[in-house]
Order: structure tokens, then C-alpha cells, then sequence
């Protein structure tokens, strides 16, 4: 599947990679509720396989207001990455504003040494409100 991923970082050999999308079909502006995916590929450049055991999410909505999400895994999973290989994963993302922005790291085991690597900061915005005509 070939994705565009506009954000990338990386940290001791394990580059993330986002590609964020607006959801229309599951936005609605009148209730103040906007929805984005973000498709994540994580690639592992390194000598020896990587884990990743835990996320940590920054959401910064459009009036500034900040909320931290930590758990395990991703979408139910604790990956291993052998070296040379990448794991994908979409998920999503709702806000009260019609934009934002989220960044983050995983938490990663090389063998037994932990790291975290960083997750890029990414924009979520919604398309301007369409006007209408007279």
C-alpha cells in the first residue's frame, strides 16, 4: 500500500511516520465534533528487533486545551519490528475545534533497554467551512 506520510521522526533507528486525515462522514460542526484518522508506520532501521510496549499522546485542541492519553500497546497490540521492517496501524482522533495538533513518543525495548521514541507533531485540520450562497 503505498501512503504518503507527511511527519516523520527518528529516534535510535525506529523512524515514525504519520499521515493524518479529516473524516467528514463522522465530523459534524453544528455539535461542535470533528474527527480525524492518522495512519502511523513504524519502521525499524536498526541492528536488532524492537518492541513498542507503551504510547504516550500530547492532544492539543484549537483553544489550546491539552490532553494526555498513555496506555500499552497500539490498537490492542505490542508489536515486535524485526530490523529492516515496518508495523502500520489507523486510528482516530475527535475534537470539539476544527483544528489541533498531537504528538507523543512509544515506548520501545531494544532487548532489554527501553527508549522512547518520539512521535512527530502533527497538525488536525478541518477544510474551512463552506460558504454559502444567497
Amino acid at each position: 500500500m503505498n501512503v504518503f506520510f507527511p511527519f516523520a521522526a527518528e529516534t535510535l533507528g525506529v523512524v515514525v511516520r504519520v499521515n493524518p486525515r479529516f473524516l467528514p462522514d463522522q465530523s459534524d460542526p453544528q455539535q461542535r465534533r470533528y474527527a480525524w484518522s492518522y495512519h502511523v508506520r513504524i519502521e525499524n532501521r536498526g541492528a536488532v528487533p524492537v518492541q513498542l510496549t507503551d504510547r504516550h499522546w500530547v492532544i492539543t485542541d484549537g483553544n489550546g486545551q491539552v490532553e494526555e492519553v498513555r496506555g500499552p500497546g497500539v490498537v490492542g497490540q505490542t508489536p515486535v519490528i524485526e530490523p529492516g521492517q515496518s508495523y502500520d496501524y489507523v486510528s482516530g482522533c475527535g475534537l470539539t475545534t476544527p483544528s489541533g495538533s498531537m504528538h507523543g513518543s512509544f515506548r520501545m525495548l531494544a532487548g532489554r533497554v527501553p527508549f522512547d521514541a518520539a512521535i512527530p507533531k502533527f497538525g488536525l485540520l478541518s477544510p474551512p467551512p463552506r460558504a454559502v450562497r444567497k
